[in-house]
């Protein structure tokens, strides 16, 4: 824009030199100073031949520059047909800045004003300056693209650069004669597109109808903005927002600081029933965060997940939560982070898209404080984790001194028994350090075989009971000191070296150790269909690591230890079945077709291993057996021997090998 103004003046100093009748007239002008811009090394030449309608103006500055706008030009060069039109003057022509590509310009002197106009009858860019008002020019934007304006946009903000839209409006530009401008007036923006370089704030297809007010005034710089936006999606470090097609109201106000830096007084957004907010913001001169306070509510939750927290909730793997409800949020930071959070919550609700876990009734005050001690209170009626149910709630919270803590121990009623939530202590991100969590949590009661059958696992029985007395999240991982010990089948499974990355991201890790004792072999194999068993089972699984559920690496044992009283038997279906998993045949010392004649058999031993990496099993027994390995090592007569000969197994034949177990397809292989 200042372009064509510098332009209308560069006429206006051709026109003064009064030689509009010669054959050549030439003028030099070291510099010309306006409140707009300057002009350096300004050359005009006008060749009118003597009786000719019009003459050829030619116009030449070798420096412009607008700094207040941004706008810098070397080798500026006009050049058009000059003519009289009514009681003034008339040109048009191209103009190009050095080997850039020309563009149509217009300039029109009547003896009270001068108007000027860049661009072609579809995409234009007029000026109109009146005499009367030296200090006013009236602009006129019809369909311009918005990288006209980068020069203006690289003084607020260096990094940003435009890759799309148009603008419509009409602005008013005021310039004082020492030094400063004002711009004003209505515009409308479609198809907006923006980036930075780092590619952390972006704008993509985003339309406005705005209301711009701009002052410029020496290194002040003020900036008022206020109208609607209409859909468009954008982009801003973690947060992205989708906005509807439906207007949304913005009202922004911005100055830039004494020190460089830049001052949001105002900042206002009305999402109808979706979110209303305010803020006010600061900025250090590098952008850095200086002061940050935001009051938002939302009526109706629903649409916030897709409209503004989908960046956020991405990045924890919770893109597809679904909310209800409404909530308000009153929060503060300051250069070192969160400073003040207030959270009110009412019936809100929470569901994970993909059943992992939901929440009913959320309501209450979570209030948080890196200074004064403040206290609160969260509730809700019901929640679901995993598709285990949980019962109501209520965990009251204290914070101080940049910690929030649980006041009290949360107990949630779960499958007949109980989990409590105790010494919750949560540290916001501030100062440079990351978010830390810690808490300690019981189980105590739970019925087993109600797990067993939301997970669609075989129905075990049993009550599960333990203690993780300090679990720490950090870094999106979840580790718990202690162990969980869980009474099963007459014998205790102990769960210890707990470890879960990325809990509700994509493809979830789990780590521990498992160690068996005492479990009664024939009410396991019962349950599990794998014939009939008697006897003790203990062993171990260390290093197990689960990725999105599924085992890819442990080194497991199982095997049965002698007890008084107890007997060892074990039945021809085991035998067939155990032999079917491990790839085996049985032997006897009697021939083996006698074998048939037997429903059970007495063992001494039974073990076996695995060891599973890169989706391979290493097999192993209780001992070597010339190429293969001992399963099961018979007892009495008749002795039975099961052999594995297969010591490497693929993983995924290994698990259809146990399924086909459970459904009763195997066969037995004698020798």
């Amino acid at each position: 824009m200042c372009g064509i103004r510098i332009i209308a003046l560069l006429a206006a100093a051709c026109l003064a030199t009064g030689a509009a009748q010669a054959r050549t007239a030439q003028a030099r002008i070291a510099r010309i100073a306006t409140a707009a811009a300057t002009l350096e090394g300004v050359r005009v030449r006008l060749d009118w031949p003597d009786g000719a309608a019009q003459g050829q103006l030619q116009l030449w500055a070798a420096r412009v520059e607008a700094p207040d706008l941004g706008y810098r030009y070397r080798d500026l060069h006009w050049r058009c047909p000059l003519r009289r039109s009514g009681g003034g003057w008339a040109c048009a022509g191209p103009v190009r800045a050095g080997r850039g590509p020309g563009l149509p310009l217009a300039v029109a002197f009547a003896p009270q004003a001068v108007g000027v106009r860049l661009g072609d009858a579809r995409t234009a860019l007029a000026v109109q300056h009146r005499r009367d008002a030296p200090q006013r020019f009236q602009l006129d934007v019809r369909q311009v693209p918005l990288a006209w304006a980068q020069a203006l946009l690289a003084q607020a903000w260096p990094s940003a650069r435009f890759t799309g839209g148009r603008l419509q409006g009409r602005l008013a530009l005021d310039t004082q004669a020492a030094g400063g401008l004002h711009l004003h007036g209505p515009l409308q923006v479609a198809g907006l597109g923006l980036e930075t370089r780092d590619g952390t704030v972006a704008a993509q297809e985003a339309g406005a109808s705005l209301r711009l007010d701009l002052r410029q005034r020496g290194p002040e710089r003020r900036l008022d903005v206020a109208g609607q936006l209409q859909g468009g999606q954008y982009l801003a470090g973690p947060a992205y927002l989708v906005l509807p097609a439906t207007p949304v109201g913005l009202h922004m106000q911005w100055q830039r600081a004494g020190d460089g830096g830049w001052q949001a007084p105002r900042l206002a957004w009305d999402d109808g029933a979706t979110l209303q907010a305010q803020a006010r913001l600061a900025l250090a001169p590098d952008a850095r965060l200086r002061a940050l306070q935001v009051q938002a509510r939302s009526a109706d939750a629903s649409a916030l997940p897709a409209r503004y927290l989908s960046g956020w909730l991405g990045v924890l793997g919770l893109g597809d939560l679904r909310l209800s409800g409404a909530l308000a949020i009153a929060a503060d930071w300051d250069a070192a982070g969160l400073a003040q959070l207030q959270a009110v919550p009412a019936q809100l609700a929470l569901a994970d898209g993909r059943g992992r876990f939901a929440l009913q009734g959320l309501a209450g005050d979570l209030r948080y404080s890196a200074g004064a001690p403040v206290d609160s209170a969260l509730q809700w009626h019901s929640a679901r984790l995993y598709g285990l149910p949980f019962g109501a709630a209520r965990l009251p919270f204290a914070s101080g001194d940049g910690l929030l803590r649980s006041a009290a121990d949360a107990r949630l009623p779960f499958l007949d028994g109980e989990v409590r939530l105790h010494d919750l202590r949560l540290r916001p991100p501030r100062g440079g350090r990351g978010l830390d969590l810690r808490f300690g949590l019981v189980v105590d009661d739970v019925d087993f075989g109600a797990i067993a059958r939301a997970f669609a696992l075989p129905p075990f029985q049993g009550r599960l009971s333990g203690a993780m007395p300090d679990a720490h999240y950090a870094d999106d991982r979840i580790d718990f000191d202690g162990g969980l010990s869980m009474q099963l089948f007459d014998g205790e499974v102990v769960f210890t070296g707990l470890a879960l990355e990325r809990p509700f991201g994509s493809a979830p890790s789990l780590a521990t150790d498992i160690t068996f004792e005492g479990l009664d072999l024939a009410r396991l194999t019962s349950v599990l269909g794998f014939g009939r068993i008697d006897g003790r089972l203990g062993g171990q699984v260390r290093g197990l690591r689960l990725v999105d559920w599924t085992p890819v690496a442990f080194d497991a044992w199982l095997a049965t230890a002698p007890q008084p009283g107890v007997p060892q038997r074990i039945s021809q279906n085991a035998v067939q079945d155990i032999g079917s998993v491990g790839d085996a045949s049985f032997a006897s010392g009697l021939q083996g077709r006698l074998i048939a004649l037997f429903d059970t058999f007495g063992y001494r031993r039974l073990g076996i291993g695995c060891r599973l990496a890169n989706d391979v099993c290493r097999m192993r027994g209780l001992a070597d057996a010339g190429s293969g390995f001992i399963l099961v090592e018979g007892s009495g007569l008749p002795r039975l021997d099961v052999v594995g000969h297969n010591r490497e197994v693929d993983w995924p034949t290994l698990v259809e090998r146990l399924r086909a177990v459970a459904r009763g397809e195997v066969k037995p292989v004698m020798q």
